[in-house]
């Protein structure tokens, strides 16, 4: 199973912001969203980073509440990590847990196609567990 195999599942939707924007404006979008990070475009809509709950969590205990007023852009992650469709489960498993990265953007071609969290790689690999046993609860059944 690969990257592919999830946003099959789930869809290719990006949420994204704009890097002026303020981390409060960003932190509502994701509440109602029901996400845990949101893509940051710069001009073009060409992604400039990613903002997490964490970053914004980092913020507000570095700088107090206050912080939910500066922009976006400046609790951002700049280098992001990404993956590719073809990427194997067992491969982004790896990058997400050596990395400690929750979210990957998923880019072919230089485009962002959609992104994947800890959370889609988890239940995937639930699933895929799930069949390997119902595979094997019938073969031992069938002699």
């Amino acid at each position: 199973m690969n990257v592919a195999t999830i946003l099959k599942a789930k869809g290719n939707t990006v949420v994204s912001v704009k890097g002026d924007e303020s981390l409060e404006a960003a932190a509502q979008l994701m509440s109602r969203r029901g996400i845990g990070c949101v893509v940051v475009s710069g001009q073009g809509g060409k992604p400039i980073g990613i903002l997490s709950e964490r970053d914004i969590v980092r913020e507000v205990a570095v700088g107090g509440a206050g912080r939910l007023k500066a922009p976006v852009a400046d609790a951002m992650t700049r280098s992001v990590h990404n993956c590719r469709l073809d990427d194997s489960i067992d491969h982004l498993m790896g990058v997400m847990t050596a990395r400690r990265f929750r979210h990957l953007p998923v880019v072919e071609d230089g485009e962002m196609v959609g992104i994947v969290s800890i959370g889609d790689v988890v239940k995937l690999k639930i699933a895929e567990a799930e069949m390997e046993t119902e595979a094997m609860r019938a073969y031992i059944t069938t002699g």
